[in-house]
């Protein structure tokens, strides 16, 4: 390992051998992630459901019992504190797998206020992704052909030599990928070594998150490209705020006011010339005309478009395909040109 960073108050491995041997990796064969600082906020009790769907902006009555749901935890504002994905393991138990910020405190303040019968707590589970095109049969080879059948967005409990397991059709990859949460924190190093042998004939690699092939698939990063300052409409996904649901959720009645006028910034994806950029350690401007107009969120060069890829937070008129921008990086300007996003399909399977 030759780099790491800090997710969630811990220590994460941000890189290993680079990030474009990483992304062939990730895109040819298999790789393994230790993403421990994913960490979950577990809600459990008579009330379990009223919590959750409180929080969440989807509605939480449509999802069943071993499925799962990106969805978004706004503030009273409408901003948006975090983007997990929300398991629903029972009847009356869920899942929020977190992006990187404080969130279990304030759902249990929330969860008190309310007078909810439910506990509220962080389970000490330690995931570690399997992504890449041949993570389906390496899944086969150690758990069965039943839980590496898993269908897109769903999720199974399982035992691996008498260690309970929860295994999940889910990553942040683009790519065809699982989760594995552990019950027994002290058998970390075992699983990923059994994981990585089972690997060794699908020439596995360890691997980090990989910023590019993230966004080529569209996959946004909470604190890069969107915190509280952010809603769900200016991202474009709306559809993930189900005004509709019976009962409140946080910050109902503010986006309610954002989907009747409209946003007034959107998100869109953008192509940008000039020398290969590997990521972008801050925000860079935005300009057309001569006029800013927005924010450069994320950029990485893409092999497989030869070009720099990224997001831009702009103002609404000017999130049309194919507008002409320039992107002022590290005091040069270049040229860029909007694009949708996801710049490639993600890579759900024939069940998804």
């Amino acid at each position: 390992m030759s780099g790491v960073t800090v997710y969630n108050h811990m220590v994460m491995p941000g890189i290993y051998e680079g990030m474009l041997e990483e992304y062939r990796a990730l895109v040819e064969d298999v790789t393994l992630w230790d993403v421990a600082v994913e960490r979950q906020v577990e809600i459990r009790g008579p009330d379990a459901f009223a919590l959750a769907q409180y929080l969440c902006t989807r509605d939480v009555s449509k999802v069943a019992g071993g499925q799962c749901r990106y969805t978004f935890l706004c503030n009273y504002e409408g901003g948006i504190l975090n983007d997990p994905v929300l398991l629903r393991l029972d009847e009356d138990r869920y899942w929020l797998s977190l992006a990187d910020r404080d969130i279990l405190l304030w759902a249990q303040a929330i969860a008190a206020e309310r007078g909810l019968d439910v506990v509220v707590r962080e389970p000490d589970v330690s995931p570690i992704q399997v992504q890449g095109p041949k993570s389906k049969p390496l899944i086969g080879d150690v758990f069965g052909e039943g839980i590496a059948g898993l269908p897109y967005y769903r999720c199974a409990w399982t035992v691996l030599e008498g260690l309970e397991l929860l295994v999940s059709r889910t990553g942040w990859s683009g790519e065809f990928g699982y989760e594995v949460f552990l019950t027994d924190a002290t058998r970390g190093s075992w699983l990923w070594d059994r994981l990585f042998e089972a690997g060794r004939p699908y020439n596995i690699k360890p691997a980090a998150p990989n910023q590019v092939r993230r966004i080529e698939g569209g996959i946004l990063s909470y604190g890069t490209d969107m915190d509280d300052s952010v809603n769900p409409y200016e991202l474009g996904f709306g559809r993930l705020v189900d005004l509709d649901a019976d009962g409140d959720f946080v910050g109902r009645s503010a986006l309610a006011v954002v989907a009747e006028r409209g946003p007034e910034r959107l998100m869109t994806g953008v192509r940008i010339g000039g020398p290969p950029q590997l990521g972008n350690p801050t925000h860079y401007p935005v300009f057309a005309g001569g006029a800013r107009v927005g924010r450069l969120t994320s950029v990485a060069y893409s092999p497989r478009f030869g070009a720099n890829l990224g997001f831009v937070l702009v103002e609404a008129a000017y999130a049309r395909t194919g507008i002409e921008l320039e992107v002022m990086i590290e005091g040069d300007r270049f040229p860029a040109a909007t694009e949708p996003f996801p710049f490639v399909e993600r890579i759900t399977g024939p069940d998804s």
